[in-house]
């Protein structure tokens, strides 16, 4: 079927045109189910009100800039349900728009590039995070387009590296003005980026420090190391403090100068580290790729129904996609192939992030970019080991997941369920419930 997608590998925009579409108007629908706020939202939607008001500061234990853009769209379309969560909708199509473009980036290959974001679109943990009004969607898709421009400033030549290399870090800036989990990720940029250095500079038989100069190198072609990194770390931080400039106009407990606004760092880091009491959705990092507990985002009578809205992954492609990295790193141990094992190492880096930050308890949205990685990695694995066979197996997987994606829909989408108890037929695990 993605055979006929060869025509068009010289028209990328026109399949990313197409897949836009296709995600938009999946995210759209019914998105006023359910018609009131549900789970998180109750945190979120009010400090968006706030920043629309000017009348003060709101859920401070969390930087600005999520909060802004699910504003922007209150803004927009009002204090209803559309307007609380249509700028999520719209950056869940930027994230499987994003996936698109990594794959097309890393491999070249069409087939890949589409059933990864058709496996975006349906591993259901995107689907329901672009229809609530938090913050981890936009986290997200700020987080795959920074890797999707550093990657492209990695192939690129000229002027052209660094304008990149820029729009790279600003958008890692971004990440980190959503929550502060994108402070990891720009560490490991910057550990990457020497990392491929030095090994270029191994394989090219250099001295190790060649790999700081900008000149003859493989990767990042006239960037040296040095400025890069500064310039990284200058670009996202700067990012990071234009997202607080609305606070500066508060009309209660503005901030008044650099010192309010540094203050205001520190006691986020003290709300963010405080030890906080037990919830009934809390989980451990290592249950989250087992899925072993989802949350309910939503679960009441409304409009005439019984709703619910269940944060749970697609088990075809989270459970898949555990498979699937562990494929990617035996295709480096006995191939050693570099693109799987970057895909693999993105999935796995994300996990790690959560053994390392100092959060009290966790809860399994945390898991939103893994799950994301585990939509590159199938693609990958699948092309991989396929060796140009061209037996389709990708194209099984992804109407498998669409079938599976189907099966959930009803709890996904806050769609009518038969009564209180409809929705025991889905509840695999005693601990789904």
């Amino acid at each position: 079927m993605l055979d006929r997608l060869k025509a068009l590998g010289t028209r990328p925009w026109l399949v990313a045109l197409l897949l836009a579409i296709v995600a938009q108007a999946l995210f759209l629908v019914h998105l006023d189910q359910p018609s009131v706020i549900m789970f998180d939202e109750v945190h979120y939607l009010p400090a968006a009100q706030a920043l629309l008001d000017l009348s003060g500061p709101r859920n401070v234990e969390h930087p600005m800039l999520g909060k802004e853009l699910i504003a922007a769209g209150m803004a927009l379309l009002g204090d209803n349900p559309f307007g609380w969560r249509i700028a999520s909708t719209l950056f869940g199509t930027a994230t499987v728009l994003g996936v698109f473009a990594f794959l097309w980036l890393l491999v070249g290959n069409m087939r890949a590039a589409v059933v990864g974001a058709v496996l975006t679109m349906l591993n259901q943990t995107v689907y329901v995070q672009a229809r609530t009004g938090m913050l981890d969607i936009f986290l997200g898709a700020f987080l795959v387009w920074a890797i999707v421009m550093l990657l492209w400033s990695m192939q690129g030549t000229g002027k052209a590296v660094w304008w990149r290399w820029i729009a790279g870090s600003a958008l890692l800036g971004c990440v980190t003005a959503v929550k502060w989990a994108g402070v990891p990720y720009i560490v490991l940029a910057a550990l990457s980026f020497l990392v491929i250095r030095a090994r270029d500079a191994r394989l090219a038989k250099k001295p190790i420090l060649s790999a700081l100069s900008g000149k003859d190198q493989r990767h990042w072609a006239g960037l040296p190391a040095i400025p890069a990194i500064l310039a990284m770390g200058v670009v996202s931080v700067v990012t990071y403090f234009l997202t607080f400039t609305p606070a500066f106009f508060y009309t209660t407990d503005p901030l008044t100068s650099l010192g309010g606004l540094f203050s205001q760092q520190i006691h986020m880091w003290q709300m963010q580290t405080q030890i906080l009491p037990h919830h009934t959705y809390q989980s451990s990092w290592w249950s989250w790729p087992l899925m072993l507990r989802p949350i309910w985002y939503f679960y009441e009578w409304d409009r005439g129904a019984q709703r619910g809205v269940l944060l749970i992954g697609n088990p075809l492609i989270l459970w898949g996609g555990l498979v699937a990295v562990a494929a990617c790193y035996w295709a480096w141990f006995r191939d050693k192939a570099i693109k799987p094992l970057s895909v693999a190492l993105l999935w796995t880096g994300s996990l790690a992030i959560y053994v390392v930050i100092p959060k009290s308890i966790g809860f399994f949205y945390y898991y939103h970019p893994s799950s994301i990685f585990l939509c590159m990695a199938i693609p990958i694995a699948f092309q991989h080991f396929d060796r140009g066979r061209n037996r389709g197996w990708e194209e099984w997987f992804a109407a498998l997941s669409l079938l599976v994606f189907g099966y959930f829909y009803p709890i996904l989408s806050g769609a009518p369920l038969a009564d209180s108890q409809g929705f025991t037929h889905w509840m695999w695990l005693g601990s789904w419930r």
